[in-house]
């Protein structure tokens, strides 16, 4: 192995030192900014400061991807006041996360956006989702585009 080539382990949790799962729950704390230090985050979870400086740099979580769980629609819109708006309020509805927004300059009337969303929260299929949003005025055409 090369000495800039970083070497990883798949590990269980069950069998790793309190110091590293500390570390890694530490991380999470500061990552999603439930605290703003590092000395909260130590006291939050219990540690040494000493013992997260230690391990922070060689812990890190590991997500596990589910199916679908973001999706990327193209949409033709009608250009005017509310109708994007409208088709945010829906997605929000359905308790899918949007995480971009991307619009084009409209032209002759119709502006192209993508939108892509993460569907892990939704009540609702992507199916049923992309159905709903089709009936929404103003709405001229949707695809789903990719899923990951």
């Amino acid at each position: 192995m090369t000495k800039h080539k970083k070497d990883f382990l798949l590990v269980s949790k069950t069998i790793l030192p309190d110091a590293i799962i500390k570390t890694a729950q530490a991380k999470e704390l500061l990552a999603k900014f439930d605290v703003l230090t590092v000395n909260e985050a130590c006291e939050r979870v219990e540690m040494s400061r000493s013992a997260f400086y230690k391990y922070k740099d060689g812990v890190f979580p590991f997500y596990e991807a589910s199916k679908e769980k973001i999706i990327t629609l193209s949409l033709l819109l009608v250009d005017r006041a509310g109708v994007l708006s409208n088709v945010l309020n829906y997605i929000a509805s359905a308790e899918g996360n949007i995480l971009t927004i991307n619009q084009g300059i409209p032209l002759q009337g119709i502006a192209n956006v993508s939108i892509s969303i993460e569907t892990e929260k939704m009540a609702e299929s992507v199916e049923s989702l992309l159905s709903s949003i089709k009936e929404l005025e103003g709405v001229r055409k949707i695809e789903l585009i990719a899923k990951s």
